[in-house]
């Protein structure tokens, strides 16, 4: 699926993936809060455009995706990194393996959500951090979008969201003849997983767009205040009992 369009990525205006975005690049490393010394797998890395700051800064980095593809286009941009082929449900590494995991914007796309976060919890070691992007799963439902009502006197501009507590599969064309499914899910469903794998949530954050990404389409600018993204930064302790 993401080996068809792996080649875009690779390119400076790509936006298919807010993760592999070089505009959002930043706001995931400041995340992940990476430490000289620590081992870090940065999840569904796509070609690896967060795992090389994190790597500058003296981290032991593994990019893993399920796309040869991905890692392909990575590998020859940064031959001096560590890219593994591995499923997210069945990860190809030890136990308590890592100081930090980050998955950006990759549980959209992922069927067996607990399967995941629990594969997440094994290879963290106990006190190790998650830090866990997702498209906003209140603001960015299927149907929400920018409103220019015109019909109304005066007019108004607002945000709409789409049906929130469904979940939903759509199936999107990023490009011509490539298809990729997204999954919405209310956000009770991921909190509930990282609480069942003895992931403790510390921090929320709501990161507005960045300006870069804003400039793209006059639209975005006038939703400047409305969050893509959702982080949630936790730490693994003991799984409930």
């Amino acid at each position: 699926m993401f080996d068809d369009v792996a080649r875009r990525y690779d390119l400076t205006n790509d936006v298919l993936s807010l993760g592999q975005d070089r505009r959002w690049r930043r706001v995931v490393v400041d995340a992940v809060d990476p430490r000289p010394g620590e081992t870090v797998l940065d999840l569904a890395a796509g070609t690896g455009t967060s795992a090389e700051p994190m790597a500058d800064a003296g981290v032991q980095v593994v990019a893993c995706d399920l796309s040869v593809g991905m890692l392909d286009v990575g590998k020859r941009r940064r031959p001096d990194l560590a890219f593994v082929a591995g499923d997210a449900l069945h990860l190809p590494f030890a136990d308590a393996s890592f100081d930090a995991v980050v998955a950006c914007l990759v549980f959209e796309h992922i069927d067996a959500v607990d399967e995941a976060v629990a594969e997440i919890a094994r290879v963290l070691e106990p006190g190790g951090r998650f830090c866990f992007f997702l498209n906003h799963p209140l603001l960015q439902t299927p149907g929400s979008g920018w409103i220019d009502d015109q019909i109304v006197e005066p007019p108004e501009q607002y945000w709409r969201i789409g049906p929130y507590l469904t979940e939903d599969l759509t199936v999107e064309e990023v490009e011509k003849d490539v298809f990729i499914p997204f999954i919405h899910r209310p956000l009770s469903c991921y909190v509930n997983a990282l609480a069942g794998n003895g992931l403790l949530i510390e921090r929320m954050e709501e990161p507005s767009p960045p300006p870069g990404f804003l400039a793209r389409a006059e639209e975005y600018e006038a939703a400047a205040t409305i969050p893509r993204l959702l982080l949630l930064v936790t730490r693994k302790t003991s799984p409930k009992a």
